[in-house]
């Protein structure tokens, strides 16, 4: 079963051009893909309407087997999101906060689930502290609590580990590849680190101008560019070169 279906997934903003532009493109149940692109790609905007933060112009998404348009309240209990540029209340301290999001989600037996994230995310020494007065893989371990507070079937990441040092990044991949194996939750995952994308993520959607214009595994793309690693392909698909196996 997919986790997330979208078909002709498009989004206008006013009467400028197209932010997303027909998107077709599944998500299935235990795998983690990768969204990716250049600022302005359409990115975010997709994460937006998958999460019924934004109705699309045209187009249908279904998660868990929910229509978005229709039934969402169903499949956004069953969902989380995590980015570094949507802050939690700072004022709250870091357990105050996992009670808010915890009710909202209506979790059974709340603080037990509070409990066992902060043993897993090493969180003891920073529940009673407000969230504006933690660093930036501090802030990163508390966002990460808050996204799956829910369990969520359904894990959308924008750029999880952006200004993380390399040692707090990979625990907080290490903690995404241990939750997708025990969970057997869906994560698609926006990032522009492709040393994460090669070590997390089972395909990849390359966007450009609101289109998918490639997608594969990692392994696959960077066999069709005739390149070394994913950062290369990132690049030459920015920058509008054709596959390597096309030009020969």
């Amino acid at each position: 079963m997919d986790a997330i279906v979208a078909s002709g997934l498009t989004k206008r903003y006013g009467r400028g051009p197209l932010a997303v532009d027909g998107l077709d493109f599944r998500l299935p149940e235990g795998a983690t893909v990768g969204l990716l692109g250049g600022n302005g790609a359409g990115k975010t905007t997709t994460l937006a309407m998958l999460l019924g933060l934004l109705v699309p112009t045209s187009g249908r998404i279904t998660v868990l087997g929910h229509d978005m348009a229709d039934d969402r309240f169903a499949a956004l209990q069953r969902m989380n999101f995590s980015s570094p540029y949507v802050a939690l209340p700072q004022r709250l301290t870091v357990a105050e906060n996992l009670r808010v999001y915890g009710h909202l989600y209506c979790v059974p037996r709340l603080e037990r689930r509070i409990a066992a994230l902060t043993e897993e995310l090493e969180l003891g020494a920073l529940l009673d502290r407000p969230v504006g007065e933690l660093s930036a893989g501090q802030k990163t371990r508390a966002a990460l609590a808050k996204a799956l507070i829910n369990r969520p079937d359904v894990l959308l990441l924008d750029e999880p580990t952006a200004s993380l040092d390399p040692d707090t990044a990979d625990w907080v991949r290490g903690w995404l590849e241990h939750y997708r194996a025990e969970s057997g939750a869906a994560i698609l995952l926006a990032s522009h680190n492709m040393d994460e994308v090669e070590r997390l993520c089972s395909d990849v959607l390359m966007l450009k101008e609101g289109r998918i214009v490639d997608r594969g595994s990692p392994e696959a793309l960077i066999v069709r560019y005739g390149r070394e690693d994913m950062e290369q392909v990132f690049l030459d698909i920015a920058r509008g070169r054709k596959p390597a196996r096309l030009l020969a």
